[in-house]
């Protein structure tokens, strides 16, 4: 038995490993979108610093984390059996869930996480033992602690509202004393400033890293805290001579000396304290195997109170797990999504936004315009025009590629360091359940608002946007709470087939979601370069390839979709169905991509061929109506089939399978007379169009008759009619965007030749 209980140590913290890789590419946006999002360095530097910190701060980690031996639950009342279930369906969990998250580029808490798996997990084991035993539900209290878990969603409310109030305050001040053209200001304020804010780090760094460091006593601590004041003092008069002198010798950039310093504080804290959130259960796990094994007691029947003593971490181990974490962050590209969010929720510019607006989002615009109005009628005109002027940004650098250019300038980025360095360290000295996710987070939506990022043009769309990160961490909890007490309700029926099962399904689920996200991330990427080469040479000869390119994808995918739909519907395969779904959904997001940038590629026309944008507008009008006529073709059909209503007879297949023949040469042709620029076979084109209609209208007559004849019900009907309606459309969208592709190019021609 004891050959079994350590195997399942062994799985543990190969879970560990597991979770620490999945970990820090969730956790990486706390350091690293104030360096990245402005650009402060190159990347190899920041993720150098950053790595750094987290090699030095793993060293200062407090080593066993109480809340994984007795934070949650009350180990005296288990024992080593029910104990490893636990700890088993927590790690489980967390390796899944934060994967999941982590592919989807949604930061989460990993200290939420943990708590409500623990949670979770242990609520579970308590119920089937209180079952064996007879106790009433109310005797709960006996083995979790409540309180601990309550304190957690204390702490999230607390460090949303404040972090969001104090880094809007802040940065507005820091941007109306600096205002956006900041360079003239720090020839002679830069020192203070920059020794202001790294002296806030290095006290965020001593509070928040050093006091539970594993070589720490508590003599040494004690003195610290008593000279802190001191200590402190010191440090910006010393830092303030330093970086000013610095500037007017050498032009040091203080800026980006306070943005990486306070990148490398973050990723230090971050190793020193969330470290434990992802080896503390395996650690546990092995205490309590080794007072297990020392005791020679059966499993079922040794109890753990011995996880209620201090126990520490050697150092070893905690380096071999901060190694991990850094060869993580500088290999995973799941962490560069995560980071990605939040950078672009906090961008200082327009684009493509991620997020759809919401009646929430909306309503709180409405209600702050109202209230900005009121303001400006009682600040008087002089001081209002002067706050304007600081606010007043500068324009971007076309000449820089737009995948190249800072999403926000230094100055926001030492703004969003320095306050959550500030906002954690008092929350750590005053004890309060903070968490480094929900500061740093908040804190860069707040900076963001305060710069008016969130213009008329897209804050409706990032505050939907916050909204929906914030409700991804309050769903995390409901998450991790319900699969880990189902896995361990699993594991505590099953077995070891059970775990076996569960960490093969777990193996899976990450297998699966790193292709998706693979699969994803190629098509960005793709869609990135293919930008950056438009930008360098933004020509209408360029727009026009561009433009024919996507029209083509556009017919190739719409013939697709058409196929799957019907081949599905016919053949009752849901798979196909869901396939031409999801095909005209994408169709129908790039086409609405494409009609949200004609702005941008209007603009940037050089001025003696902007004639043809009227042409190019034309050909993405056409390209997003026939991605609609597409989605309401399908979903219709889908929703039939969904809803298990009557599927057509045989009588309507075969006539409409005909018509689909047809319409598939057309489709063909269609591509043809682009792919070759064969333009002057387009009376063709739109005579075997009319064709197609008029074997359209055929069907409906016949369809008709079917009705007379009682022969076909009324949702058969609705459908049947639908189909053909979308259909005709279809065609026409079709024809005007091989029409308005024809003009475009002719137009051009002057341009190219």
């Amino acid at each position: 038995m004891s050959d079994f209980y350590l195997i399942l140590t062994v799985v543990l913290f190969a879970l560990a490993i597991s979770d620490l890789i999945v970990g820090v590419s969730n956790d990486a946006v706390n350091f690293l979108n104030s360096a990245i999002g402005s650009k402060s360095a190159p990347k190899w530097l920041i993720f150098g610093i950053a790595g750094l910190g987290i090699l030095i701060g793993s060293t200062f980690s407090n080593g066993m984390m109480e809340i994984a031996r007795k934070g949650i639950f009350h180990p005296e009342m288990f024992v080593f059996s029910e104990i490893m279930v636990i700890f088993l369906a927590v790690m489980i969990t967390d390796v899944i869930i934060l994967d999941l998250f982590n592919t989807f580029g949604f930061p989460t808490s990993t200290t939420v996480s943990i708590v409500f798996e623990l949670l979770g997990a242990a609520v579970s084991v308590s119920l089937v033992k209180m079952a064996q035993v007879g106790e009433a539900f109310t005797e709960l209290s006996k083995y979790i602690n409540s309180e601990k878990a309550l304190m957690i969603i204390v702490g999230i409310l607390t460090s949303v509202v404040i972090s969001f109030i104090v880094g809007v305050l802040i940065h507005w001040i820091t941007r109306f004393l600096f205002s956006f053209r900041y360079e003239s200001r720090l020839k002679y304020l830069g020192g203070i400033y920059g020794s202001l804010a790294i002296t806030f780090i290095i006290y965020f760094m001593i509070i928040k890293g050093a006091k539970d460091a594993s070589f720490m006593t508590p003599e040494n601590y004690e003195w610290i805290s008593a000279n802190m004041k001191s200590i402190l003092i010191y440090c910006f008069i010393g830092l303030s001579i330093l970086l000013q002198g610095l500037y007017w010798l050498f032009k040091i950039d203080i800026l980006k000396v306070v943005v990486l310093a306070g990148t490398f504080a973050l990723a230090w804290a971050f190793a020193g304290n969330d470290l434990v959130n992802f080896i503390g259960v395996p650690l546990a796990g092995f205490a309590a195997y080794k007072s297990w094994v020392a005791s020679g007691v059966p499993a079922d029947s040794f109890n753990m109170i011995s996880l209620q003593g201090e126990v520490k971490t050697p150092t070893i181990m905690l380096v071999i797990a901060g190694i991990i974490m850094v060869v993580t962050l500088i290999s995973s590209k799941k962490a560069r999504s995560v980071i990605k969010t939040s950078v672009d929720l906090s961008r200082q510019t327009e684009g493509e936004e991620r997020f759809s607006s919401s009646a929430f989002s909306r309503l709180i615009v409405g209600v702050s315009m109202r209230t900005s109005d009121m303001v400006s009628r009682i600040v008087p005109v002089k001081v209002s025009n002067f706050i304007e002027r600081q606010f007043q940004t500068v324009p971007e650098d076309k000449t820089i590629a737009a995948s190249e250019r800072p999403a926000f300038d230094k100055l926001r980025a030492a703004s969003n360091l320095l306050v959550a360095a500030v906002l954690i360290s008092i929350g750590t000295s005053l004890k309060l359940p903070l968490s480094t996710t929900y500061v740093t987070f908040m804190v860069a939506m707040s900076t963001s608002l305060a710069d008016r990022a969130w213009g008329r043009e897209s804050a409706v769309y990032r505050i939907s946007g916050v909204v929906a990160v914030i409700a991804g961490w309050f769903l995390t909890a409901v998450i991790t709470f319900t699969v880990a007490f189902f896995v361990a309700r699993i594991i505590n029926w099953g077995g070891i087939i059970a775990i076996a099962i569960l960490i093969a399904l777990a193996l899976f689920l990450i297998l699966r979601s790193t292709i998706i996200f693979k699969r994803r991330e190629k098509i960005k990427a793709e869609a990135i370069e293919e930008e950056d080469a438009l930008e360098q040479n933004f020509s209408a000869q360029k727009i026009l390839e561009k433009c024919n390119k996507n029209a083509l994808k556009s017919i190739i995918s719409t013939s697709k979709a058409y196929y799957l739909c019907f081949e599905g519907f016919f053949n009752d395969d849901r798979l196909q169905l869901k396939s031409a779904v999801a095909e005209a959904e994408e169709i129908d997001k790039k086409a609405k991509k494409w009609k949200d940038n004609v702005f941008k590629t209007i603009e940037k026309l050089q001025q003696d061929q902007i004639d043809t944008g009227h042409f190019y507008v034309q050909v993405v009008d056409y390209l997003r109506e026939m991605a609609h006529s597409l989605n309401y073709t399908i979903k219709p059909v889908y929703t039939h089939f969904e809803n298990k209503h009557k599927a057509f007879d045989e009588e309507q297949i075969e006539e409409f399978n005909q018509f689909r023949g047809s319409l598939n040469d057309f489709f063909n042709y269609s591509i043809y007379i682009l792919r070759e620029k064969r333009f002057d076979e387009i009376d063709e084109l739109i005579e075997k169009r009319v064709a197609l209609v008029n074997k359209l209208k055929e069907l409906e007559k016949s369809h008709i008759k079917r009705i007379k004849n009682k022969a076909v019900s009324t949702r058969n009907s609705i459908l049947y009619f639908n189909i053909i309606s979308e259909t005709k459309t279809l065609l026409l969208n079709l024809i005007n965007v091989v029409k308005a592709q024809r003009d475009f190019v002719e137009e051009t021609k002057p341009y190219v030749d």
